[in-house]
């Protein structure tokens, strides 16, 4: 059930994150895509979606920037609301790797098993098992309008992006056909791979991420087009997900620091669910290690705490005042 938040605190608790972290100096950009390697790393946004609809925003939050693997939320919905959660969860699993998210030694230690969809082995895999099977063109379609259709808004594939990543995805491309070995891709390993690659390789804003967040967090109905997306209980599959492999080989100590179910992308975009609250959503390009986005982190951790957001604290989120019961 959605819960009634405080417009006014969600605002100051953007611009305080916003003014705490802009001159944050860490990371780098990821370079082995040369696409994402010459994205501005100033840019920096912040937005959160309430119940209601309406979004909170400071900063870059209009900038189309990769969705990168942000982009293995929806699709692993989707292959969730096709067939079923315990489906995706036989075919693929939820276990978290505790490696890095391109991981070839992950499908090796997990008995040939991909893992979870929000890793690359798992996320091509769900590609996969997109329906219609063995149909690009219907598999695109039902992955892009699902997207736009939890965004809020329309989407579309940055084409200089999905040139530079078709060129790089070497370590994906062993990845697909050692699922192909082990039995664990559902339709060709080339199609699931392209699919894949174009799905990372679309453009979104912190506002639509934002808005994706919010319709996760409101059991599948998204708040500003009132559409209901996917079926509401995969609402705390999802969030499940997110929370335990969503910043791959660093999740538990963001989950131990914000109590947050987030995911992240190499595009600098972290997009974080509050179930019956809100989403929230942040983009800055330069990285850690990990893959993280550095400001992205700080700003998002940031919120969590001044909001008490952490689900596994005792106060969930600053309310609203409620209104009185009439007699």
């Amino acid at each position: 059930m959605i819960q009634k938040i405080d417009k006014k605190a969600v605002q100051d608790a953007l611009r305080m994150a916003y003014d705490r972290c802009k001159n944050e100096t860490g990371g780098k950009n990821a370079d082995y895509i040369p696409y994402l390697a010459n994205v501005p790393s100033n840019l920096f946004g912040i937005a959160a979606c309430l119940p209601d609809g309406d979004v909170v925003a400071v900063g870059d939050v209009d900038y189309k920037f990769g969705i990168e693997s942000v982009s293995k939320v929806p699709t692993a919905i989707l292959a969730m609301n096709q067939y079923s959660g315990q489906e995706v969860l036989d075919k693929i699993g939820a276990d978290a790797t505790g490696l890095p998210f391109n991981s070839i030694m992950a499908i090796l230690l997990e008995n040939d098993h991909p893992s979870t969809p929000l890793v690359n082995a798992g996320a091509i895999s769900a590609c996969s098992m997109v329906k219609p099977v063995g149909d690009s063109d219907g598999k695109w379609k039902a992955i892009i309008s699902f997207i736009a259709d939890l965004a809020g808004s329309d989407v579309e594939v940055i084409d200089e992006l999905y040139k530079s990543e078709t060129a790089t995805n070497f370590n994906n491309k062993s990845i697909a056909w050692l699922l192909k070995n082990y039995n664990r891709i559902y339709d060709d390993p080339d199609m699931a791979l392209d699919i894949y690659t174009r799905q990372c390789s679309i453009g979104v804003t912190a506002t639509q991420l934002a808005t994706m967040a919010a319709t996760i967090a409101n059991d599948g109905v998204n708040p500003v087009t009132g559409k209901k997306v996917f079926k509401p209980e995969l609402t705390p599959k999802i969030a499940s997900m997110m929370a335990t492999v969503g910043f791959y080989e660093h999740t538990g100590d963001w989950l131990f620091t914000t109590g947050l179910p987030a995911k992240t992308g190499v595009g600098g975009g972290i997009m974080g669910v509050v179930p019956g609250v809100m989403g929230v959503a942040a983009f800055a390009p330069p990285l850690d290690g990990a893959g993280n986005s550095v400001k992205a982190q700080k700003a998002l951790a940031f919120i969590a705490g001044h909001l008490n957001l952490n689900l596994f604290g005792t106060t969930r989120c600053v309310m609203a005042e409620k209104e009185p019961v009439k007699a």
